[in-house]
């Protein structure tokens, strides 16, 4: 062989961040590698999976390199699973490597790791090249366990089977056993004349990645960094050079020449394909285009009689129906023409089966409202014409990119439809994969228990880094924004190589999750498009695809989405409540233009409706006052950030205040609906239709230009606007002027077609709470029932709509909440700990025979299996048992004793054993435990760590004494009376989130409560960093607030915190100063009963009565603390803490 043959070196066996917690290298390194060092060609070869394959293939194909498609498969043989290397040479072999590896998920057994029986590979397995593997393989593994005959057998038959495509692998890492298995390969090859071939396992770049992938390797397997009996890999792993390689294996030019030449052996790749739309014509129901129009026609009539009250000898002579008619049949001639009926007709089969089967399905949602077809085949609840919604927004000629219907159902049967899927659709539908990442805070976690790191030490760093989905942040943006954190990094070493580690492994995969609300429908069996994958641990109906959305969308599957919209449930679980009382209620037939419904919704009281509950919103409404379903839509559409700052002139010109600027006389009609605001992507679209003659399509492409920013294409389109206005008269300049104002209210211009389908659930929620408050609170808060921080807003919303709440009781609660005509049942359900099951049980064994007497005859009538330490823990720290026994820390320390009595007691009926004495009058007392309750201020401590807020009693009811000195006031008169600039309020802390700023600045945002109501305040770095220490949840401050406005016309209120300070360190602290003012000199004497002692108070004296006014002060400091000035202005003596 000739010196130039061997100056390249193939790596074939790349493994990307795919092979989870193994591979550590992401796709766009490797291009961006290959492309730097020029590489010839690659071989992805992950383990258990081909998830990147289209991925790869893609993007190094693109800069220059081979791209080989390979993968890893286990396969079992006499009871051992290892794997083994397969490639695609070609189209087939690649087919049919997706067909292994679907395989190897799907028909296996739930125990064992994805695998193949061994006698897979001896079938037909044309266009496949197998490797042999690595020492850590399955043949590997067998010849660790001394079966060098049953290697050579099996060597054999693969050589028979795969003739000159099977080949031994000889690998050179320095690995524990390598050598030993390669001098056996090197004889099987002489002996069996297979060929080999030379190859290198990279899991990563660069070298100095070892130590970082040495975590990543214990990061998967649950080991750690400083265990002797663990999986480990030399630092050999990573991408070598080719004089590296060709150096290793220069004894071996065979090996080195089958490397050389296996990609020529290689000629395909898998290509991005055009949209497979799946084609349901069939000779039943006959042909797809002919049977959508059908259905759509008779949709729409359907719709007219109900909604028009239009009978059928009528269509032809009514004017609405024939404007209806034309625009059906223009969206009609377009789906048609784009092939796309099959998708409307699978959407619509799958909605309509949902319906009938009483599973609530919402409205609509995305750009698919806009259509009057999906509106006429039942896929949305939203009429397009009503609502002025523009079907090209969807879908038109011209779109890049096939857009989807996303639709949502119930939560909780969202199932039942996947079902249906599975039945009617078989193997050509399936889930779509998703993979965790080791994002900044994950990542320091599985490092720092890797490392070994105390738990609690790797715990307070983690909370160092602000978790907002919102605005995530990189590890590297999370050190340079918090001072904390350098200063533990230049510090403490080990805090360095955390941080350096996890730096070097941040965003690799670390998990395979399923996108459970997406779903691909194929014309043909999934498994001849694309790989599949199931996780045997995750109770899912349907498979997933190998590839992520984007991948699976390149392969040429359509997407659809099934989401879960938990509002739908609560909607639908109210409806149940209601229908106890009125039977025949239906949301569907609400009236959309209720003025008690906007009354409502002009209050601000919005807590629980969807969408609109936020502070900002609640505020956004007050000073909007909505009458009309149009102003939710627009709210829903302003309120974010950019649009925002719209809503003040919106509501200025609805209420008159100011007159709406329209642009041009020919775009009133297009604005008015707002008010001269451009809100909508639609009215966009509508302007360049209107003002330019642009077509539907042509507007489409327009909006999309002003929304993605790109220069030459807005300038072009921005020409062809201008063109279009002159046509139509309208001079050149003022063309240019409007194009100027709309083109940055494009850029974040909302989709009506969505906000019309959520503007109509959050009027339905608005309805509930409306008309039936308790209803619709007890079904909210069953749907929440583990989040309580929402719990705690609705239970404050339920004192303040003076419902009266019970609460928590072992004898007059349920699993869930639940409300009858006088009373609000708080859910034992909802106690943290308290099991659903488990509670659920309890309290039908109270239903079935009766209210509980006593902690024994609970303990009697209860399954052991329904109560343990923790249930029972929860359940008396929030009260439950309080009507049986109010001492709460004697019936908490006395846990151990029932759950001793509760398993005796089980034991012996089991046993048929009687009490002969019978019943102990005196059992109670011997197994509970005589103590002192808990003082005021723990025991409510403790009712917060089981309920997640005060629901017996309010802490800062034990420092009200002290609220006049420091003339606190409520929060919502602060808010609310102008007059008020600045004040004190005292506020019990429920939960701190810390947040980053967009530049990195950190602020926080507080939950608090005081004796009137729950609320929000925002504090800044500088407050937030002098307060961290104390702002613990359940603790009591003072808080100094000054009220700013953010415009001249005061619509927007800014509250901010100046000072914050511990009711606790107040209440302990020394008073230095007192002044008494007495009234007589029988005060003066009353007085002096309480200040016998020296002590460390000045003491000043003011005394005016008839005859005289003294001022003096005492000689001698006092010993006064404020329980004694408490008692003392119980006795109506004035005093002054100075």
């Amino acid at each position: 062989m000739s010196e130039s043959k061997i100056q390249l070196f193939n790596h074939l066996k790349i493994h990307s961040q795919y092979s989870i917690c193994e591979g550590a290298i992401k796709i766009d390194q490797l291009k961006e590698f290959s492309k730097d060092n020029k590489i010839r060609s690659l071989a992805l070869c992950d383990t258990a999976n081909l998830c990147g394959a289209l991925e790869f293939a893609d993007k190094l194909s693109k800069v220059g390199t081979q791209p080989i498609i390979g993968t890893q498969i286990n396969f079992k043989f006499n009871e051992i699973i290892g794997l083994l290397p397969l490639y695609a040479l070609n189209e087939e072999g690649y087919r049919k490597i997706i067909e292994l590896s679907s395989f190897s998920y799907l028909k296996n057994d739930e125990l064992s790791d994805p695998h193949l029986d061994f006698n897979e590979l001896l079938n037909d397995n044309d266009g496949v090249a197998l490797f042999s593997g690595t020492i850590n393989g399955l043949f590997g593994q067998l010849f660790n366990k001394d079966k060098s005959e049953e290697i050579k057998d099996l060597y054999s038959k693969l050589k028979e089977k795969f003739k000159n495509n099977f080949y031994i692998e000889i690998q050179r890492h320095s690995d524990q056993n390598e050598n030993s298995f390669e001098k056996f390969n090197l004889s099987k090859s002489l002996e069996l004349k297979i060929p080999l071939i030379a190859t290198n396992e990279v899991f990563y770049l660069s070298k100095d990645m070892h130590e970082a992938h040495d975590a990543l390797i214990c990061i998967k397997n649950k080991t750690y960094v400083n265990e002797k009996n663990r999986v480990s890999f030399s630092d050999q792993h990573y991408l070598k050079t080719d004089l590296e390689m060709t150096e290793l294996f220069a004894d071996l030019p065979e090996a080195l020449e089958n490397n050389y030449n296996f990609p020529y052996r290689c000629s395909f790749r898998p290509l991005f394909s055009k949209p497979i739309l799946p084609n349901i014509s069939s000779k039943k129901s006959g042909n797809a285009d002919e049977t959508l129009r059908r259905d759509s026609i008779e949709g729409l009539k359907e719709k007219f009689k109900k909604s028009f009250k239009v009978q059928d000898n009528d269509f032809s002579s009514n004017n609405d129906f024939l404007i209806y008619k034309d625009r059906l049949d223009h969206e009609l001639d377009i789906i048609i023409e784009m092939k796309y009926a099959s998708y409307f007709l699978i959407v619509s089969d799958y909605i309509k089966w949902a319906k009938n089967s009483d599973i609530p399905v919402g409205p609509g949602r995305g750009s698919g409202a806009g259509s009057l077809v999906a509106w006429c085949l039942s896929i949305t609840d939203v009429d397009p014409i009503k609502f002025n919604l523009i079907f090209e927004r969807f879908l038109n000629p011209d779109r890049i990119s096939m857009p989807d219907f996303d639709i949502d159902f119930c939560e909780e049967k969202r199932d039942l439809v996947f079902e249906y899927l599975t039945k009617k659709y078989a193997e050509s539908v399936a889930h779509i994969i998703t993979f965790g990442k080791l994002k900044a805070r994950m990542v320091i976690r599985d490092v720092g228990r890797v490392l070994g790191l105390a738990y609690g030490f790797v715990d307070s760093i983690s909370k160092m880094i602000p978790f907002d989905p919102s605005r995530p942040q990189s590890l590297t943006e999370c050190i340079s924004g918090e001072p904390r954190l350098q200063k533990l990094i230049n510090e403490d070493s080990k805090v360095k190589k955390l941080t350096d580690l996890s730096l070097k492994l941040e965003g690799l995969n670390r998990n395979v999750a399923t996108h459970a609300a997406g779903v691909v429908i194929a014309d043909k069996k999934l498994t001849e498009v694309v790989p599949l994958y199931k996780d045997s641990t995750a109770d899912l109906l349907l498979p997933s695809t190998q590839f992520d959305m984007y991948s699976a969308e390149n392969a040429g599957l359509i997407k659809f989405d099934f989401l879960g919209l938990k509002t739908l449930t609560v909607i639908n679980n109210t409806q149940k409540l209601i229908r106890k009382k009125i039977k025949n209620f239906n949301i569907e037939n609400i009236n959309f233009d209720d003025q008690n419904v906007f009354d409502l919704l002009s209050s601000g009281k919005t807590v629980g409706l969807f969408q609109i509950e936020s502070a900002g919103m609640r505020e956004a409404l007050v000073q909007m006052k909505p009458n009309h379903i149009e102003d939710i839509i627009a709210l829903v559409a302003l309120y974010r950030p950019g649009p925002m700052s719209n809503i003040p002139t919106y509501n200025d010109c609805k209420h008159g205040r100011q007159t709406p600027d329209y642009l041009h006389p020919l775009l009133e009609d297009i604005l008015k609906p707002t008010y001269g605001v451009i809100i909508y992507q639609e009215q966009v679209m509508q302007i360049a239709q209107k003002l330019s003659g642009f077509t539907a399509g042509q507007a489409d492409i327009l909006r999309r230009a002003m929304g993605k920013k790109k220069r030459s294409e807005l300038e072009r389109q921005k020409q062809n606007f201008i063109a279009g206005a002159v046509k139509n008269g309208i001079n050149k300049e003022t063309a240019a002027s409007i194009f100027l104002k709309i083109e940055p209210f494009a850029e974040y211009g909302f989709n009506k077609s969505h906000a019309a389908a959520y503007a109509i659930i959050s009027y339905q929620t608005a309805f509930l709470k409306t008309y039936y408050p308790k209803e619709f609170i007890a079904a909210s808060m069953t749907m929440d029932i583990s989040n309580q921080n929402k719990l705690s807003e609705f239970y404050e919303e339920l004192k303040r709509l003076n419902i009266n709440i019970v609460r928590p009781d072992i004898n007059e609660g349920y699993a869930d909440f639940k409300t009858d005509d006088k009373k609000f049942y708080y859910a034992l359900g909802g106690i943290k700990a308290v099991g659903y099951e488990a509670i659920s049980n309890i309290v039908k064994e109270r239903i079935k025979n009766g209210e509980f007497k006593s902690i024994i005859d609970f303990l009697n009538r209860v399954n052991p299996k329904d109560i343990n330490k923790l249930q029972l823990e929860g359940l008396v720290k929030a009260g439950a048992f309080d009507n049986l026994n109010s001492n709460r820390q004697s019936l908490f320390n006395s846990i151990p004793n029932f759950i001793i009595k509760s398993k005796n007691i089980f034991e012996n009926k089991s046993a048929s054993q009687i009490n002969l004495f019978g019943e102990n009058e005196n059992e109670e007392d011997e197994i509970i435990t005589n103590i002192k309750d808990w003082k005021f201020e723990e025991r409510l401590s403790k009712e917060f760590e089981s309920v997640g807020f005060f629901i017996s009693d309010h802490p800062l009811n034990q420092f009200k004494e002290i609220f006049d000195d420091y003339n606190i006031i409520d929060y919502q008169t602060f808010e609310n009376t102008l007059d008020f600039k600045e004040s004190n309020i005292a506020a019990t802390l429920l939960k701190i989130q810390e947040r980053k700023t967009a530049k990195g600045n950190s602020y926080a945002v507080l939950k608090l409560t005081d004796l009137t109501s729950v609320f929000e305040l925002f504090i800044f770095s500088d407050t937030l960093n002098l307060n961290r220490e104390i702002l613990k949840e359940g603790s009591s401050f003072i808080l100094s607030l000054v009220k700013s406005h953010s415009n001249d016309e005061n619509r927007f209120k800014r509250i901010n915190v100046q000072k914050i300070t511990s009711l606790k360190d107040i209440l302990n602290k020394p008073i230095d100063e007192v002044t008494f003012d007495l009234k007589s000199i029988n005060e003066l004497q009353e007085i002096s009963k309480f200040l016998p002692n020296d002590g460390n108070t000045t003491i000043k004296i003011n005394l005016r009565d008839k005859h005289s006014d003294f001022k003096f002060q005492l000689k001698n400091k006092r010993n006064i603390d404020r329980k004694t000035i408490n008692l003392i202005r119980n006795k109506e003596i004035s005093a002054k803490i100075n």
